[in-house]
């Protein structure tokens, strides 16, 4: 997600370009989601040459490689592609030819100006001047006003109700608040709002929801399981006035769709809220990370009372602006 506003702004650069997306498989949906791209190739092989086969095919003038990875870099050399733009970082970079220097891990800005960087610098390349980098929302779907009614008339909500999902869940790929914490989060925030609460799990992660629904104490929720992959998940989070979770993939879903966000990041340097800051406008989101950071198994010590009063102001700011 956070590759869009770079594939965005090379688009509207070169709007005759055909832009092709090399993604694994499970992002797929999110790829052909992207009004951007016209043509997706999916590696799912650990083989270097069959992937240097399927880039060599498509003939390709030139690559942007947002992510250093030795093996990609290696399969454009082989492919023969003529201009290879990426990062000046780890080995990767001696297959590339037109190298810029980042240094990501010191988290001084988001990681999609990152990306947004490396598409520049490609554009100069051209002799061009970038344009101006579009603006959220990245992903529009038509499908909210549809969706959201079905969804309250189901569970008999007002319309007045606020919708605020809750994804507890983070695939291994950050520390998260733990389920106690989000039941502290969520009974607070019912004493003082009118909300509704949907508890959202991915494939494998309908026993944590229900985990959680069982300590909350909200009569107003529901749990929605993500079965049919990231492209419906991305439709359903769409209904929400409030997304909250951890930082993982469908937060920043719901940034992309300017979806109002409540994140938490653990206190590490190459996992700030500065570097993972979702795609969603400024006055629309929202972060909190603990003042330490213990090891990678721990929870996340955050202080709940403090952010929900924090989270509660954001949404009540957010209904009457």
């Amino acid at each position: 997600m956070l590759a869009w506003p770079a594939i965005s702004l090379l688009k509207q650069q070169y709007s005759d370009s055909i832009i092709t997306a090399l993604v694994p498989s499970y992002t797929k949906p999110i790829a052909q989601l992207c009004p951007w791209i016209d043509n997706i190739i999916i590696d799912d092989s650990n083989s270097t040459v069959k992937l240097a086969k399927a880039i060599k095919q498509r003939q390709f003038d030139a690559s942007i490689s947002l992510f250093s990875e030795l093996r990609t870099a290696v399969a454009l050399w082989l492919a023969g592609v003529r201009l290879r733009v990426g990062p000046a970082t780890k080995i990767a970079q001696i297959f590339l030819n037109h190298r810029l220097r980042q240094k990501r891990s010191l988290s001084q800005k988001p990681e999609y100006e990152y990306n947004v960087d490396l598409v520049e610098h490609y554009i100069r390349l051209n002799g061009d001047v970038p344009c101006d980098t579009p603006q959220p929302p990245y992903l529009v779907l038509d499908s909210k006003e549809t969706l959201r009614n079905q969804y309250i008339s189901e569970h008999n909500i007002s319309a007045s109700t606020r919708l605020v999902l809750i994804h507890p869940g983070s695939g291994g790929s950050a520390v998260n608040l733990s389920l106690k914490q989000y039941a502290q989060l969520a009974n607070r925030l019912a004493e003082s709002l009118d909300i509704h609460f949907v508890i959202t799990a991915g494939p494998d992660e309908i026993e944590t929801a229900n985990s959680l629904v069982s300590q909350l104490k909200a009569p107003s929720n529901s749990v929605y399981h993500s079965t049919e992959g990231l492209a419906s998940f991305a439709h359903f989070i769409n209904i929400a006035d409030l997304f909250i979770s951890g930082s993982t993939g469908p937060l920043h879903l719901a940034g992309a769709l300017n979806v109002p966000t409540a994140a938490f990041y653990p206190a590490r340097r190459s996992a700030t809220s500065l570097r993972w800051q979702t795609l969603n406008d400024e006055n629309r989101r929202i972060s909190f990370s603990p003042d330490k950071y213990i090891d990678a198994s721990s929870r996340l010590d955050i202080n709940i009372d403090s952010s929900t009063d924090e989270i509660s102001r954001f949404l009540t700011n957010l209904q009457t602006s």
